[in-house]
């Protein structure tokens, strides 16, 4: 599975599963760049890599941002193999007669905005050469109400609606589109939500949730051909023929 001269851009990488999605596919050859709003972070990163990442700022929620990653990543590397969308919040949790309207769109605006336009700003380019890969994580919430996320559940489930919808379209035009849902993963988002005491979720041992090198390793696997039989579907880490066809389990 090496992925020698392609380039991959990580949303959200600047920590969980887009730092160590990063490390997995740079370790393979890949050439990464790193996105996130904190520029130290990423940049921490990147230096630990080596000379086949790049880290550059950039806020999802912002269409022009991306379109900037997107020239950068060309200067450097070349034009964008792949996409792997994974910038996501859930902060604030609340209650819907709670939620506060502002930061309710904020979420939405990362979490579902800021899929479509990292889409947006790659397709012309692969268009072009008819070739790309489009990945986006996904959650078991996109398909299931969970109290005090209905920002989170609502982004989901578009973020899902988009891969689909970009198969549709794209396929045909050598665009490949997945989606990861990688259940309970141990990152400071399920900090975040533990903190909160709300839902099932908030009350699960932390021994319940896999580690972030789990999806960073799925999504290296369906950057390759092996993962073609899923192209405009929902691939689940809950899945156990998923984990051992990745390599996951024996």
């Amino acid at each position: 599975m090496q992925m020698d001269g392609k380039t991959v851009v990580i949303t959200g990488a600047s920590r969980g599963i887009g730092k160590s999605t990063a490390e997995v596919l740079a370790q393979a050859g890949a050439n990464v760049v790193l996105t996130a709003r904190s520029q130290d972070a990423i940049s921490s990163i990147a230096d630990s890599i080596g000379g086949n990442a790049l880290a550059i700022s950039c806020d999802v929620g912002q269409f022009d941002q991306l379109q900037n990653v997107v020239e950068l990543t060309k200067n450097a590397f070349g034009p964008v193999d792949v996409l792997i969308n994974n910038a996501g919040v859930v902060e604030p949790i609340a209650h819907m007669a709670q939620a506060d309207p502002t930061a309710w769109a904020e979420v939405i605006n990362i979490n579902l905005n800021g899929v479509f336009f990292g889409m947006r700003a790659v397709l012309p380019g692969m268009i072009a050469r008819g070739s790309g890969t489009i990945l986006t994580v996904s959650s078991g919430a996109a398909h299931n109400p969970v109290e005090a996320w209905s920002h989170y559940c609502a982004s989901k489930a578009g973020a899902a609606m988009l891969t689909r919808t970009l198969d549709l379209e794209y396929r045909g035009r050598g665009i490949r589109a997945i989606g990861l849902s990688p259940g309970t993963v141990a990152t400071e988002m399920q900090r975040q939500i533990k903190a909160s005491g709300i839902n099932p979720v908030s009350q699960l041992d932390w021994s319940a949730h896999i580690p972030a090198d789990w999806p960073a390793h799925a999504l290296h696997w369906m950057c390759t051909e092996a993962a073609d039989p899923y192209l405009g579907t929902e691939i689940s880490l809950r899945d156990e023929s998923i984990r051992r066809a990745i390599g996951l389990i024996d």
